[in-house]
């Protein structure tokens, strides 16, 4: 029942729309620029940690079965 009254309120609230009279300044496009960039530098640095963990966790099992072969 609440669902229903809210989204009748949304309905109503496009439906009565007026203008803003509100603008978006040169630095809001750079700050959104920034969180981008930064969101791909995260992830790739995140991806980056984790390969060479997986990496290194076959790089160990491969040199324990050399070390026996050579006792």
């Amino acid at each position: 029942m609440i669902y229903k009254l809210f989204l009748f309120s949304i309905f109503l609230n496009f439906l009565f729309i007026s203008k803003a009279q509100a603008y978006i300044d040169p630095g809001t496009f750079s700050i959104i620029f920034q969180a981008i960039v930064g969101a791909i530098v995260a992830g790739g640095v995140a991806i980056k940690i984790y390969w060479h963990r997986f990496k290194s966790f076959f790089k160990k099992k491969d040199k324990d079965k050399d070390e026996e072969k050579l006792n």
